[in-house]
């Protein structure tokens, strides 16, 4: 098994929006802002090689809305996931499998592209995998979360004829497709049913946080984004995971630090905190 951090690209989200309650003279040293209070945040794709299986997890904002779109998120940076997994030496139609962790368009827009007047999957030969739950929780969304569901990412996934769905666990996790070394954990609070895959391989556990912890910033207990539609649900989830993640040494693999691929975790005076901090090649490798 192979695993490779794919980062498609930089975008800017308002500070206080990404930290909650946490005040800005705290969350500010930790990712400073723009003028316009706007923090730069990574959007990190995984790409697991194992067997004849070459699986994404998530895929970024993609390229296909308008100028408009595109402005309210400050793109930046040379980062693609093209350019990335072209570095690898893959192509999209090399994917055989694309894990969407959840519907926001940060995490699945590169799914779908434009032919034309035709909206059609851009990895021609994958598997997409969501689950049923939250896939009705996205395309009937709520007022609050409508705007981060649009339907152009999520419903030609449908159409295609390509979308699978995981069976939805409350606690514990479970297998991936019958994939070795790889199985699903979920988590309510963010969004409903928003999964996280976890990746076993040589005695070391890789759990890939998508949103219940955007960055290592994000690991003291108050630190929950106010984009989380369960507040609460977030907390009690991540103090559960955190305690886990500490006793058996987990590596957490990050899709949204401008900088920290991934870290460990430490028990301090504090309460659990990332331990050792660095890129997946040198942490897990």
């Amino acid at each position: 098994m192979k695993l490779y951090s794919i980062n498609t690209g930089f975008f800017k989200l308002d500070g206080g929006a990404m930290f909650g309650v946490v005040p800005k003279v705290i969350w500010n040293k930790l990712n400073p802002a723009d003028e316009n209070n706007l923090c730069n945040w990574a959007m990190r794709s995984l790409l697991i090689e194992t067997g004849n299986r070459r699986i994404l997890i998530d895929n970024g904002l993609g390229d296909k809305q308008d100028a408009k779109f595109f402005g309210h998120y400050h793109l930046n940076g040379t980062d693609s996931l093209q350019g990335n997994l072209a570095k690898y030496g893959f192509s999209f139609d090399d994917i055989t499998d694309v894990i969407l962790t959840h519907l926001h368009f940060d995490h699945c827009g590169g799914s779908i592209v434009r032919e034309g007047d035709r909206l059609v999957p851009a990895f021609k030969n994958a598997t997409f995998w969501s689950n049923e739950r939250h896939w009705q929780w996205a395309t009937q969304p709520n007022d609050r979360e409508k705007a981060s569901f649009l339907k152009e990412n999520i419903l030609p996934i449908q159409e295609s004829g390509q979308l699978r769905f995981v069976p939805v666990v409350e606690s514990g996790t479970v297998p991936f497709d019958d994939v070795p070394g790889i199985s699903m954990r979920y988590a309510f609070g963010h969004t409903d049913a928003m999964m996280l895959p976890q990746v076993e391989w040589n005695g070391r556990t890789l759990v890939y946080m998508a949103d219940l912890l955007p960055s290592p910033a994000h690991i003291p207990l108050p630190y929950v984004m106010g984009y989380d539609m369960f507040p609460l649900t977030t907390l009690q989830e991540k103090k559960a995971f955190l305690e886990e993640a500490a006793a058996n040494d987990y590596l957490l693999f990050f899709e949204h630090d401008p900088v920290v691929e991934c870290c460990s975790l430490v028990r301090t005076e504090k309460g659990i905190r990332a331990g050792q901090s660095g890129d997946l090649a040198t942490l897990w490798g």
